[in-house]
């Protein structure tokens, strides 16, 4: 009795081991939980792409959008855990647990990180009619007229309002929320002098800074970023302000380790070779790299941070 257990526990080990070695053998079918055409799309499908090419088989995005990205989440966390089910998705996937009273999953023990696509920051925009050239005099000018002063974001809870919530915190200042039902709403409404203060993805706005029509003041990461160098971190003013725009793959947790490690291993591959930098360098990113391990450090990490500035700030969803 005992000789046949010891047999069939080295025969699940065989087995485990070995799941990897025709993976995959079919089509992988992965959800975006952003609508089509948005950042993960841009991100994603030249990725998926190169994954085809490396793992010759078909990698098929299915967006699936709605409620803050919890519909497509919960869609991969309950599926089987095989590998022909994954998660491609931002940093929204680390704020939600902060900002929702209630997930339908845990966003830590129901995915198994693969590995980091891309990263970059969000820029801080004002309209022309701020006095403000720099971080320091936007602070001075938001406390010289507290609850006066209006910030616009993509939607609540959106990483763009969290963004503005940090903000709000470090800076002791009294701004006031509002938000659009996406990016390009928000844009036009600063660029309207709706309100007068938004954080942003780089592309969307770069054009009407350079057109003057809006005033850049800094980015969000805790360094300059390499993508606008001459523009200054708001860490250089606001200590501590770091702020990261990600993308990434998951899959359902129980997935065989060798599967997750082989995908992470040809994602890291595509995303440090020069054609994919290339790509992303053009849509204001740049891209990540690195293991499944690390990968699950930062969005535990990132998990931490917006809880704390959630319950700070009362920031949540409207």
């Amino acid at each position: 009795m005992i000789f046949r257990l010891v047999l069939f526990a080295i025969s699940m080990v065989v087995t485990a081991e070995g799941f990897s070695q025709g993976y995959p053998t079919r089509p992988v079918r992965v959800i975006n939980p952003f609508p089509a055409g948005g950042p993960v799309d841009v991100v994603a499908r030249p990725l998926l792409e190169r994954l085809r090419q490396e793992l010759d088989q078909p990698f098929i995005m299915e967006n699936r959008p709605g409620g803050g990205t919890v519909i497509g989440s919960e869609a991969v966390a309950k599926s089987t855990p095989d590998g022909y089910t994954l998660l491609v998705t931002a940093s929204q996937h680390s704020i939600n647990p902060a900002i929702y009273p209630k997930l339908p999953y845990d966003t830590v023990k129901d995915f198994a990180p693969i590995a980091p696509i891309a990263h970059g920051p969000f820029v801080l925009v004002v309209h022309p009619s701020v006095p403000a050239q720099d971080v320091k005099q936007l602070i001075a000018y938001a406390k010289s007229a507290p609850g006066k002063i209006n910030f616009g974001s993509a939607s609540s809870g959106s990483g763009f309002h969290m963004a503005g919530e940090m903000f709000k915190l470090l800076a002791g200042v009294n701004i006031i929320h509002v938000p659009y039902k996406g990016g390009a709403p928000a844009t036009t409404a600063v660029l309207a002098g709706e309100v007068q203060i938004v954080f942003s993805s780089p592309t969307t706005v770069l054009s009407h800074v350079q057109a003057g029509k809006l005033r850049l003041l800094g980015v969000t990461t805790l360094n300059r970023s390499s993508l606008i160098p001459d523009v200054p971190a708001m860490s250089e003013s606001l200590p501590g302000f770091d702020v990261v725009t990600w993308y990434g793959m998951l899959a359902p947790a129980g997935t065989p380790k060798d599967i997750v490690e082989k995908i992470s291993q040809s994602v890291d591959k595509i995303v440090n070779g020069a054609e994919f930098r290339e790509l992303m360098k053009k849509v204001g990113l740049e891209p990540a790299g690195g293991t499944s391990g690390q990968f699950g450090i930062r969005i535990s990490s990132e998990i931490t941070k917006w809880t704390r500035i959630a319950k700070e700030s009362g920031a949540k969803v409207d």
